[in-house]
């Protein structure tokens, strides 16, 4: 039976290295994308910390602002 997928009447080379190579393939994608938010992430802060007292108040109450520093800080928990 177990023998029956593995070989899956001959195909079964083809199928598993593809199955790999995609599986592979995700997980590269997946953490070049984690490396790359972490950059902007960490971009944003540092750009936002330089920010003068009345500019943090003033971009906290704008909505995409307040969407990005939640994302952050829940992050960070």
């Amino acid at each position: 039976m177990m023998q029956e997928i593995l070989l899956m009447e001959g195909y079964g080379s083809y199928v598993w290295s593809a199955f790999g190579f995609t599986l592979i393939s995700f997980f590269i994608l997946f953490r070049i994308i984690k490396i790359q938010y972490v950059k902007e992430q960490n971009r944003f802060n540092a750009k936002f910390q330089r920010l003068s007292y009345n500019q943090k108040e003033l971009a906290k109450n704008q909505k995409i602002y307040r969407e990005v520093l939640s994302d952050i800080s829940a992050s960070k928990i």
